[in-house]
Parts: C-alpha cells; structure tokens; sequence
C-alpha cells in the first residue's frame, strides 16, 4: 500500500514539472455545469450513495457532492456522471 502512494505523489509531481493537465497522469478531473450536472473522471469508485450525497474516491482524495434528488445517471471504469441539484462539492 505504501507503494500505490508514493507511485501517486509521483504522478502528480510530475505533471507539475512539466505543467501537464493532472487528469493526464489519472488524477481526477471534476466537471460541473450548472447547478443540475458533474462528470468525473479518473474516479476509483462510489464510497456513498443517496438523494443528498454522493461521495466518489478520486484516489488520494474523496470528492462530496451534496444536493437534492442526486443520482448517479451514468458510470464506467473511469467516469461518471451526477445529475440533480447540485448545492455543494467538496474535496476531503
């Protein structure tokens, strides 16, 4: 285990070095639009699931979408996406 997190504080030194985009190395991405729709990528599952919050591991950090009528409309191996009324995100 102590491996996986030195390989990730790896990545993302690297793409600091050479000003890469950090979903370039497989660090998450969030995309909100609105206040209706996220989409994630690089994602490493669903921790929680329910009408006011979803918490989805981006690895190294855990992102909290909290709103009303939440749901998870779409979701593969890399992305997803959340649709309802988005009130807050929050990076733990």
């Amino acid at each position: 285990m102590e491996r996986k997190g030195k390989k990730e504080g790896l990545l993302e030194k690297t793409a600091e070095v050479f000003d890469l985009p950090g979903d370039l190395v497989g660090l998450p991405r969030v995309e909100i639009t609105g206040r209706q729709e996220l989409r994630m990528e690089n994602h490493k599952g669903i921790l929680a699931y329910g009408p006011e919050e979803i918490l989805v591991s981006g690895g190294k950090l855990i992102v909290k979408v909290r709103g009303v009528g939440l749901e998870l409309k779409a979701m593969n191996a890399s992305e997803l996406l959340i649709t309802g009324t988005l009130l807050a995100v929050e990076l733990e």
